[in-house]
């Protein structure tokens, strides 16, 4: 590992430490050890951690180790509306659900507000579709101890979860969680009641689970839907936009070129290439701006 990448490692330490109480969560959050964790504050780094560990930490920070260009957040119409949707629900302990259309941006926003904001969790379900990885996971997130006998894991998280300011758990590709996670959710939602913030997310199929599983009466998914708010949140198709999605998408992916291509970049022909979608233009983006170092070296 290049000293350029450890520097990065903690640089990105620094900075999301500043959300957690104490080292101690800290180091739960990254997964190591509390004195590992004070050496390398202490900017100790040689022989103190190793590679694989630093890789480790760097993913839990989602710190790239290739070199990548520094990419700018485009206030888009899906981040402005995923963003507010975000800090209501955190602010004021509530709970929403949002399906809509893939590769719009949900993603990268959650992301995004869990970087830039104390005690909000980011979950990946399609990582964790058991109610003992998912529970575990949102531990984690939180600095809360994870790996111990499960009962004692869940009943630390709701005592931590009840303990802090507005906390927000956040719940990407929701719609991958199997069964038992569901219900599990629901028990935890009870058990945190007016206490936590959540914010449930996925496309079109998560929307098809849940109500195929409220017309089947399966037990849970009435009252899992009643407590995120009777009601799927959309961009795509809100009035108040007066768009349509296509207009709505190529206007955003046109933002996000504005912002992150190079000067005199034809907007029109990078839309053309990425075909409707946010991560082929970041693809087409790295492609120009790699086409420009090589031009400046030469």
């Amino acid at each position: 590992m290049t000293n350029e990448q450890i520097i990065r490692i903690n640089e990105a330490m620094r900075a999301k430490r500043e959300h957690f109480s104490s080292d101690a969560k800290f180091s739960q959050f990254l997964g190591i050890n509390p004195a590992i964790y004070s050496r390398l504050k202490n900017g100790k780094l040689d022989g103190v951690a190793s590679e694989s560990t630093m890789i480790s930490i760097a993913r839990r920070l989602e710190v790239q180790l290739r070199v990548e260009i520094e990419w700018k957040t485009a206030r888009t119409a899906t981040f402005e509306f995923v963003y507010g949707q975000l800090s209501i629900c955190q602010s004021e302990s509530v709970s929403g659900i949002m399906c809509d259309l893939a590769d719009i941006g949900k993603t990268y926003t959650a992301k995004y507000y869990t970087k830039h904001n104390k005690n909000a969790v980011y979950i990946d379900c399609s990582q964790v579709k058991t109610k003992q990885k998912l529970i575990r996971c949102i531990a984690k997130g939180f600095g809360v101890g994870n790996t111990g006998k499960y009962s004692d894991v869940y009943d630390d998280l709701v005592f931590y979860i009840r303990s802090i300011s507005c906390p927000l758990i956040i719940l990407d590709e929701a719609g991958d969680l199997d069964y038992g996670a569901f219900l599990e959710l629901k028990a935890l939602w009870n058990a945190t009641e007016r206490c936590c913030g959540w914010y449930m997310m996925g496309a079109d199929g998560l929307q098809a689970k849940i109500d195929r599983s409220i017309g089947c009466k399966k037990v849970g998914y009435a009252e899992m839907f009643s407590r995120y708010g009777k009601k799927y949140q959309n961009i795509t198709s809100n009035p108040a936009l007066r768009m349509t999605t296509e207009e709505l998408i190529t206007g955003q992916i046109a933002e996000v070129i504005k912002v992150n291509a190079p000067a005199g970049t034809d907007i029109r022909a990078m839309i053309a290439k990425s075909g409707g979608s946010l991560r082929r233009v970041y693809t087409e983006i790295c492609k120009v701006n790699e086409k420009e170092r090589g031009q400046r070296g030469a």
